[in-house]
């Protein structure tokens, strides 16, 4: 006879339930925290609310999503096959500068052929940067990880040196690249931006990683591609019993992956900023998308969601120093939430909260087996 599951059984089985239990959690640290400093709770949140609710509010939310829903997307395909890519961050700056390098150099390329010539050039960067780590592990057994750490600082100074050289440079003070050509631009025309009150930066990209996230989910759930990427993921040695080549599967994983982080930069790029400054640091796109990936539990369409309501987090924290909050306890709210993620099984743990059955004295066993 099957057992009906309690309240408690669900929780703890409900993936869906352990992100929104650790988001709870998360905004409870902020509000301890804010009460510490002896700020409003209700002041600070409001803001953090009412900053994103109002469409122009929200225009600036999708637009702050899109990299960090690209990067989930990266992070979350190269999860299918157990490879953790923490080299999107490479993989997001070479991507951005090889859209850079196109939009200013070839400028009187037509607008519908520029756009998808640099979307096409930033994924190819992206998925040579994530294609060479592949090599490294598939042929010589080097660790992914530290590889792509070491590959991430190489794409930064490269970046540097690209934006450095004379055809790149801006020819002002500016330690940047010069803009790209508009030809090359996502931004909505300036009437319908105004017609509509949104944001000066809303552009095109979202279209763009909605369409991403349908060929993600397509490739892993409809394929056979997929499904030798998940066999891989699940167990490396049954996939390879099975016949399924798995240095190959890993290369297609980091290739996809990459070319994802690096179209994720030519959107930021062509979206939004326009041109590239000269790095004093790392822009941590690629490292959010590994925490958009775990918040989205690495399905597309809970990446998709991830990513707008990091994007959401992000840019309404902006706004948090108007009411006297420092715009840190973002960060504070995200390392709290994806803290409780990596810790979940303390919530898969909770159906053992039940108090066990009275045990039932050996000479009525029968009879109260029998009631």
């Amino acid at each position: 006879m099957t057992r009906k599951k309690s309240f408690l059984d669900f929780v703890s089985e409900n993936t869906f339930i352990h992100i929104l239990l650790s988001i709870i959690l998360g905004f409870l640290v902020g509000a301890i925290f804010l009460l510490v400093m002896g700020l409003s709770v209700g002041d600070a949140y409001g803001r953090l609310l009412n900053s994103v609710t109002s469409l122009k509010g929200f225009s600036y939310v999708i637009v702050y999503s899109v990299p960090y829903i690209m990067t989930g997307l990266s992070v979350a395909f190269s999860f299918k096959t157990g490879v953790f890519n923490i080299g999107a961050e490479g993989q997001f700056v070479v991507g951005s500068m090889a859209a850079a390098v196109v939009g200013i150099l070839l400028p009187g390329v037509p607008k519908p052929l520029l756009i998808p010539l640099c979307f096409v050039v930033a994924m190819c960067a992206g998925a040579l940067w994530g294609m060479i780590v592949g090599i490294l592990k598939t042929k010589w057994g080097i660790n992914e990880v530290l590889s792509m750490i070491m590959f991430n600082w190489i794409a930064f100074y490269l970046s540097n040196f690209i934006a450095g050289r004379p055809a790149i440079h801006s020819d002002g003070s500016a330690e940047a690249t010069k803009n790209i050509a508009d030809n090359a631009s996502m931004l909505f025309p300036k009437d319908l931006i105004k017609r509509l009150g949104l944001c000066p930066t809303a552009n095109w990209g979202i279209l763009v990683a909605i369409f991403a996230m349908l060929l993600v989910w397509f490739i892993i759930e409809k394929t056979t591609m997929g499904y030798s990427l998940k066999a891989v993921g699940s167990n490396r040695f049954a996939a390879e019993y099975a016949g399924i080549n798995v240095n190959r599967s890993i290369l297609s994983a980091l290739a996809i992956s990459g070319a994802l982080a690096g179209l994720a930069g030519a959107l930021q790029l062509m979206g939004m900023g326009s041109r590239i400054s000269i790095f004093t640091s790392q822009e941590a796109f690629g490292f959010a998308g590994i925490v958009v990936a775990l918040m989205g539990c690495s399905n597309p369409f809970g990446v998709f969601v991830a990513g707008v309501f990091y994007g959401a987090l992000i840019y309404g924290g902006s706004k948090l120093n108007l009411v006297g909050a420092p715009t840190q306890l973002i960060s504070v709210i995200v390392g709290t939430v994806v803290f409780f993620i990596a810790i979940s099984v303390i919530f898969r743990n909770l159906k053992y909260l039940k108090k066990k059955p009275a045990a039932v004295p050996s000479g009525n066993r029968k009879e109260a087996v029998s009631k």
